[in-house]
């Protein structure tokens, strides 16, 4: 980043939107160069602060020449010609260091992309850097032995969540227009929530995740879905497409259609509205942030019902039940394959509390239990156009304190178990200005409904704001 020659305007770049940086460069207002300049700048300036990128591409402004050259050829490389863009470290890079957070990774480069990466570069995209996770992707916290803790841009005392709050926080800053994040239980989402920005957790089945760590093997796949995170709903609709779709390796990603994202209209929709769900209590400017967010559902047309949907705490205890079932072994396995000692992280911080295997008999009657919650709960959505409700109970805790106050929200992880596409974009503010997000989920690959709603809550409560950074 030496040498970096950035007048005002061009710092201004770094809070444009993905789509209209694509568009801007589409139409020659501004180069691929001018922008990626701008976003290094931008990292240069926050990241000492928030420790979230923790990679850069070595070759990140010889792309963007790559992209004006072929822009002045008449060449259009796609969707995001020009664009930058981060990864989570959890998606291999190739000719960029990806440890996934664990210690004996903390060199390892990998010989070719992740397939969204690979998706994204081929629709123009810059790849500009990796951004922090816990180790393999475990916690609520988004902290390891490699690379250590990242802090939340509206308060550096508090957590960006985890464990894509790497992305989330550097996203919300400006550094990246947006990322690529995972969610196995909330990961896409809590981040989005707590660092202001746009989130979406896809159906099930909706990105391969070939290149990612986990990965698509053994029976915690179906929880664990790819997504972007941007500081705009519109730039959800823009890369979910790219990244979207069977890649010929991940064995559970159907060639299901598309459905259009463009769609902004949200007249007759049926909506499902509640602001408490028994279970946790939200805190009062949570509930009342989601209070607007109905009535402007409401006001656009929607059609809505209060009610918690049924089964909420049983879909909750099958999925905090189903991550632990062989005792935290399949996490043992990604860490020993990776050359750490013991448990890594784990060990270091006290992320997890101990667990006994499952009989045999026990896993195959929760395998049963799952499925039968699965289909009660798409049985109840059969009337259902999308569920408006709280993210999280409250908004950004301080570091440490997600094992004690945080993990395990029956707001968000449920739907890592029922596979629904879930938004959630910021929706309003506590008193001391931290951000607080809603959540917005819609049927089996309907993300086009999740994301119609999330527009209309973001056009009332203005979305994303700049961190006082």
């Amino acid at each position: 980043m030496d040498e970096l020659h950035v007048t005002r305007d061009e710092v201004a770049l770094c809070f444009r939107s993905a789509a209209e940086l694509a568009a801007m460069i589409r139409r020659g207002e501004v180069s691929s160069v001018e922008v990626v300049e701008a976003c290094l700048a931008r990292v240069e300036s926050v990241n000492p602060a928030l420790n979230a990128v923790v990679q850069l591409a070595p070759d990140a402004l010889d792309r963007a020449r790559d992209a004006d050259a072929a822009r002045a050829c008449g060449q259009d490389l796609g969707a995001l010609h020009g664009v930058p863009f981060t990864v989570k470290d959890s998606l291999d890079t190739a000719g960029v260091v990806t440890t996934a957070g664990t210690i004996g990774w903390r060199a390892r480069v990998p010989a070719r992309d992740a397939t969204v990466v690979a998706r994204l570069r081929a629709a123009g995209g810059v790849l500009l850097g990796k951004t922090n996770t816990p180790e393999f992707t475990w916690s609520d916290e988004t902290d390891n032995d490699v690379y250590g803790r990242t802090s939340n841009p509206y308060d550096l005392e508090r957590t960006p969540g985890g464990s894509s709050g790497g992305p989330g926080a550097i996203v919300a800053a400006g550094g990246s227009p947006f990322d690529i994040g995972s969610d196995t239980g909330d990961s896409i989402r809590q981040p989005a929530h707590v660092c202001g920005i746009a989130g979406i957790k896809p159906t099930s089945g909706r990105v391969p995740r070939t290149g990612h760590w986990p990965g698509y093997e053994g029976m915690l796949e179906s929880l664990t879905q790819l997504g972007p995170m941007a500081r705009r709903v519109d730039d959800l609709a823009l890369v979910l497409p790219v990244i979207a779709g069977p890649d010929g390796e991940d064995p559970h990603i159907p060639p299901a259609p598309m459905p259009d994202l463009s769609r902004r209209d949200v007249r007759g929709l049926r909506i499902v509205a509640f602001t408490d769900n028994g279970i946790r209590t939200p805190t009062p400017a949570t509930k009342a942030t989601v209070e607007a967010a109905i009535e402007a559902l409401a006001d656009g047309g929607a059609v809505l019902r209060r009610e918690v949907p049924p089964g909420l705490l049983e879909a909750w205890q099958a999925w905090d039940a189903l991550i632990r079932a062989d005792g935290w072994a399949w996490l043992q396995r990604l860490i020993s394959a990776a050359g750490t000692p013991g448990m890594g992280s784990y060990d270091t911080r006290g992320w997890l509390s101990p667990a006994s295997p499952m009989s045999a008999a026990d896993l195959t009657a929760l395998l049963e239990r799952v499925d039968r919650i699965r289909a009660a709960f798409r049985r109840w959505m059969a009337d259902v156009d999308a569920i408006v409700c709280p993210a999280m109970p409250q908004a950004a805790i301080r570091h440490g304190e997600s094992n004690a106050a945080w993990f395990g929200d029956t707001y968000s992880d449920v739907h890592n178990l029922t596979g629904l596409p879930a938004v959630v974009v910021r929706g309003g503010s506590t008193e001391d200005s931290l951000p607080i997000g809603v959540q917005l989920v819609a049927p089996p690959w309907r993300e086009d409904l999740a994301i119609a709603a999330a527009r209309v809550v973001e056009a009332a409560s203005a979305g994303w704001r700049r961190p006082p950074l």
